[in-house]
């Protein structure tokens, strides 16, 4: 068995990673005695001080709410609100903010797609997913099946955690209408080969739907490079607030589509015989948004282009070799998930272990990780565990934080040797 109780020598990644972490203010405290180690990046992850402060400055010089009022503190709001849709909208290379929805996070913004979706959908036509989707992905999908008679089905991954293409293309016919599939895989870590699926989609005229919230966290994706019609992601995936997400979708399959919500803000003229809608991308805005968390998403994707995002992925390429290179250091130890392009992400099972008991006694060495099923039950049922152990890596962990988790896990494997 490996000793990791020295520090790993390990060669460093290529930038200063020590300087990155104090820009993340949490992980400089204890768990239970211990120095933090925030392995649960795929569910949360860590905001830097950049996003606390412009969120604090918000709130502290310019709260106000947006688009009508007649005063500076208004005026302030609205260009910090509209400036992180133009942030967002550079992100993803779209063509216009009126393409940029802001939702409450990437379940809404698949919500509001699905419905949006239903007046095209009959019975008959098909809405292809994969059996990789997170819930979100899958459910809002099931209910619209239910209203309009359509049906849901999935393409089948590999053994290894690939997306199974000969299934996919099996699958495709004169009855398919909707592909939405996941970039990245919130439990495997596999990358999808989402362009060329598109591609062939396209040429079928099945409308697309890219779940990023995975994605966004490890690479920029190029919204009209991958020439999809709706791609949709989280901010607290992406180092930013809670509570706000993105749908980018083509601005004419946005003015089609019929609003997803009704009240204030999304309306043109409210009268007792008719209401009219207001413009993109407001149409699909009810109510007063959020504003502070718009605009700490700003920062937080301001805060990434401020990287040298190659140097981001070589050292979380490194984050994950090293945690591969380690899984014989813990006998019994099986990685769930082997695709042959992956982000930083290891689900794993131990034998003789449940993997809530490993989360749990990782927690007393100050370690963060997820158990369960991580919202793709099918997934676990593919694979027929009733969940895993989950350690989801980002840029600010380092080569001795994974040392770590690997000591934590052969000291919990000889407790019940």
């Amino acid at each position: 068995m490996t000793d990791l109780s020295v520090a790993s020598t390990a060669r460093r990644p290529t930038f200063d990673v020590e300087a990155i972490r104090r820009d993340f203010p949490i992980l400089s405290q204890q768990v239970n005695g211990k120095p933090l180690v925030y392995l649960d990046n795929g569910a949360s992850a860590q905001k830097p001080e950049a996003v606390l402060n412009a969120m604090d400055r918000y709130y502290r010089e310019m709260h106000s709410n947006v688009h009508r009022g007649a005063h500076t503190l208004g005026d302030r709001a609205t260009a910090a609100f509209e400036g992180a849709r133009e942030t967002v909208r550079r992100f993803l290379n779209a063509e216009s903010t009126r393409e940029i929805i802001w939702t409450r996070g990437t379940t809404e913004a698949i919500n509001l797609v699905a419905n949006g979706l239903a007046t095209r959908l009959k019975p008959g036509d098909e809405i292809l997913v994969s059996h990789m989707e997170h819930h979100a992905n899958i459910v809002p999908w099931q209910m619209i099946a239910e209203r309009t008679g359509a049906r849901v089905l999935p393409i089948q991954v590999t053994p290894d955690g690939e997306l199974d293409l000969d299934s996919f293309h099996s699958l495709l016919n004169g009855r398919t209408r909707v592909l939405a599939l996941t970039h990245v895989s919130n439990v495997l870590g596999t990358v999808n080969p989402v362009a060329p699926l598109i591609e062939e989609a396209k040429k079928r005229g099945i409308l697309t739907l890219i779940d990023g919230a995975q994605a966004v966290p490890h690479f920029q994706p190029d919204v009209r490079a991958l020439d999809c019609d709706f791609y949709v992601f989280s901010s607290h995936k992406v180092f930013g607030p809670t509570g706000i997400g993105v749908l980018y979708g083509r601005a004419q399959l946005l003015e089609e589509m019929p609003p997803y919500q009704g009240g204030g803000e999304m309306i043109e003229r409210v009268s007792f015989e008719r209401t009219t809608w207001n413009v993109l991308p407001y149409k699909f805005e009810a109510g007063t948004p959020a504003i502070a968390e718009a605009v700490g998403l700003g920062a937080a994707l301001d805060y990434l282009n401020g990287l040298d995002r190659v140097a981001v992925e070589a050292a979380e390429s490194a984050l994950l070799a090293r945690a591969n290179d380690l899984v014989d250091s813990v006998p019994g130890m099986k990685i769930i998930g082997t695709a042959r392009e992956k982000v930083p992400v290891m689900s794993f099972k131990i034998e003789g272990l449940h993997p809530s008991d490993i989360g749990t006694l990782l927690d007393q060495q100050g370690i963060a990780i997820r158990t369960g099923h991580h919202c793709a039950m099918p997934l676990m049922d593919f694979y027929g565990v009733p969940g895993t152990a989950r350690a989801s890596f980002a840029f600010y962990n380092t080569l001795e934080e994974v040392d770590r988790l690997f000591t934590g896990l052969q000291k919990i494997q000889r407790l019940f040797a």
